[in-house]
């Protein structure tokens, strides 16, 4: 049994997908600087189709293969989303675009730095406190 051609369309147009993305294009390539690793971070989105027919043409010898005409597309969108920075045992997502929300939602977000800052400001504060010359 011979494959149908609309399956030499499919195959062909998923190739080319899988050549375009892959999980280096969701997750990027660190870059790497002397104390802080960046990667970038993707959304990726694609869609594809593939239609084609049997006809019969007017030339056509008795018993031989209908005509087949066909065709496919596919559509690939890549969205950078947010960049992964690691500077030694820290690790921060900062998002490209900010995320939909109101105040509430950022203020939420900063609170594990206020509490590092805070924390470090009080030590600070005790160390004064306890070491009055210095």
């Amino acid at each position: 049994m011979t494959e149908h051609p609309v399956n030499d369309l499919m195959g062909a147009t998923m190739e080319k997908i899988k050549a375009m993305v892959d999980a280096n294009t969701v997750v990027g390539q660190p870059i790497v600087t002397a104390e802080v690793t960046i990667i970038p971070i993707s959304r990726v989105s694609f869609g594809f189709a593939t239609g084609g027919s049997d006809f019969a043409s007017k030339h056509q010898k008795p018993g031989a293969n209908n005509a087949f005409g066909g065709g496919s597309g596919a559509g690939v969108n890549v969205d950078p989303i947010a960049f992964l920075v690691v500077r030694g045992d820290n690790v921060r997502l900062l998002p490209v675009m900010p995320p939909p929300g109101g105040a509430i939602d950022r203020v939420v977000d900063m609170v594990p730095d206020l509490v590092d800052k805070v924390t470090d400001f009080v030590e600070k504060q005790q160390d004064k406190k306890d070491n009055p010359g210095f």
